[in-house]
């Protein structure tokens, strides 16, 4: 299959579309970090939207969206920028392609909050919540992050490898996933973190041999 990996610098995706024998390309405004340049599209994804793909798999940047980003909302929303996430946001869903897989954490699209704030852009759009949530260590990871997917097309991403998941309670009762006690990089206070957004290998896997298998 013919296959774009949208928003998508690291290339984790990707790589185990290729792995499978599939045209795959990622693509994002980001030179690619994951080694293959070749199958790298450098450059604004809208215009390859039009395009032909059987597959889209989009990754669209959360900074914007995210429940976590909540004390920002008001300033992001007065600027303009949450909104041009929204509608970002929606160029996938409402993408033409049969198979389509747009994976972001817990945020704002499909719950009260874009009709509280953005009425207009609930008569231009039908906002669905997510498909499902899943966790890193469901995929042999003992990471916990919520990450939700909305699909067309393609069925819910079963779990491959259950493990028990590392947590760390604090003092306060506060609990945290390991990994990002660990000093994991995170952005500035409303800024994004290009390595806590990085796909896992477990779940870039199962995306792969679930959605598209081995290629005819």
């Amino acid at each position: 299959m013919k296959i774009l990996v949208a928003c998508e610098e690291s290339q984790t995706v990707t790589k185990k579309l290729r792995e499978l024998g599939h045209d795959a390309y990622s693509c994002d405004i980001q030179e690619c970090s994951g080694g293959h340049p070749e199958w790298h599209i450098l450059g604004d994804v809208v215009p390859e939207l039009e395009k032909h793909w059987d597959m889209v798999i989009a990754f669209p940047p959360c900074t914007h969206l995210a429940v976590s980003g909540t004390r920002h909302f008001e300033k992001k929303r007065l600027d303009g920028r949450q909104r041009e996430a929204i509608e970002f946001f929606m160029l996938f869903e409402n993408l033409a392609c049969p198979k389509v897989a747009i994976e972001n954490p817990v945020n704002i699209i499909g719950g009260d909050y874009i009709g509280l704030h953005f009425p207009d852009l609930v008569e231009k759009y039908n906002f669905k919540k997510s498909t499902q949530r899943i966790q890193p260590y469901e995929y042999g990871h003992t990471s916990k992050k919520t990450t939700c997917l909305w699909l067309k097309g393609l069925p819910n991403l079963a779990p491959t490898n259950i493990v028990e998941p590392e947590i760390i309670t604090l003092s306060n009762g506060k609990k945290f996933s390991a990994d990002y006690m660990r000093g994991v990089k995170r952005g500035k206070a409303g800024e994004s973190s290009t390595e806590r957004s990085k796909t896992y290998e477990g779940i870039a896997q199962a995306m792969a041999t679930q959605w598209a298998g081995v290629a005819k």
